[in-house]
């Protein structure tokens, strides 16, 4: 493999990666995917999800399985490892795996997706997936007359409040500033809404369950150190999205926060370069718009192959 000019290598392997890999095996690309260092992206640590079209409730986990061996059956390889450097300054692009191993391709996808920041506090680990999660938009139904929590205080909180609002008038918010950093529209809309709890300067300390469902949680202010403990059945974590870009963002565009700039559709900067997923997309953030951008991606591919090789 290290010997060979690969027509596409897709790095990572997410929602994104793996539909394009599958569109780009089927027009006999012979697509080579690096797994990363987080095989199947975010939804292996997820529960159920149920708003994936065809299927009513499927483990995020199965969902992945599913996508992975659906790649596999068309041609795709894979390959173990983290990218740790790349070379997109001359073609064939090169792209070091764990330091050692050197693959040179004529075109690359990059999907390596954006990991969520974490509060870093007792209990948010062991509860991941069991009443902690980072997505309202794909959890909120499962909070249906229930108490929620929800940690930040930028536009993503507030969004977050106002999906839940379908679902639930038990909702609370822990900002660690004395005011909102979303924008002013969407901070009326929560401030006014008397069903909506705010706790200013405080963050949540502790997350409490019996390891396998939420059951409160440990706020604190930051000001007078008074801690108070909260009921909840699910803690919304909405403090940013970190994306996964440290070996590109010196070689293609990426914006203030670090995410994937994209020229024209999934094409970077660099020509026979693409993006497709988390790691430009901090706007939808769904399983489903990831594949979606991934199935551009190989079709954006394929067609600058078919010009170049």
């Amino acid at each position: 493999m290290e010997n060979k000019i690969h027509k596409l290598i897709i790095v990572g392997s997410g929602p994104a990666g793996l539909t394009a890999a599958i569109y780009a095996a089927r027009a006999n690309l012979e697509p080579i995917i690096i797994d990363g260092d987080d095989p199947g992206g975010q939804l292996m640590k997820t529960s159920y999800v149920e708003n994936w079209p065809g299927e009513k409730s499927i483990l995020g986990p199965k969902l992945m399985i599913n996508m992975r061996d659906h790649a596999k059956h068309f041609g795709t390889q894979f390959v173990s490892g983290v990218v740790t450097e790349v070379d997109f300054s001359k073609k064939p692009f090169t792209i070091t795996v764990n330091n050692k191993t050197l693959l040179q391709a004529h075109a690359v996808i990059i999907t390596t997706g954006a990991t969520p920041r974490r509060l870093g506090v007792p209990g948010e680990d062991i509860h991941w997936g069991k009443g902690v999660t980072t997505c309202a938009v794909c959890d909120g139904a499962f909070y249906r007359d229930r108490k929620v929590v929800i940690v930040g205080g930028g536009d993503t909180a507030m969004e977050d409040a106002s999906f839940l609002k379908k679902f639930t008038n038990d909702i609370t918010i822990v900002h660690i500033l004395d005011k909102f950093t979303a924008s002013h529209a969407m901070q009326q809309r929560v401030i006014n809404d008397p069903d909506i709890k705010i706790h200013y300067n405080s963050t949540v300390t502790e997350i409490h369950g019996d390891g396998q469902q939420v059951e409160a949680v440990t706020v604190t202010d930051k000001a007078t150190g008074q801690a108070m403990k909260l009921e909840a059945d699910g803690v919304f974590v909405a403090v940013g999205l970190t994306p996964n870009t440290a070996p590109f963002k010196d070689h293609i565009f990426c914006n203030k926060g670090g995410f994937v700039e994209i020229v024209n559709q999934t094409r970077t900067n660099i020509e026979g370069v693409f993006a497709a997923g988390d790691v430009h997309d901090y706007r939808y953030r769904q399983a489903i718009t990831s594949a979606g951008a991934g199935c551009m991606a190989a079709l954006d591919a394929e067609r600058y192959l078919s010009e170049i090789v």
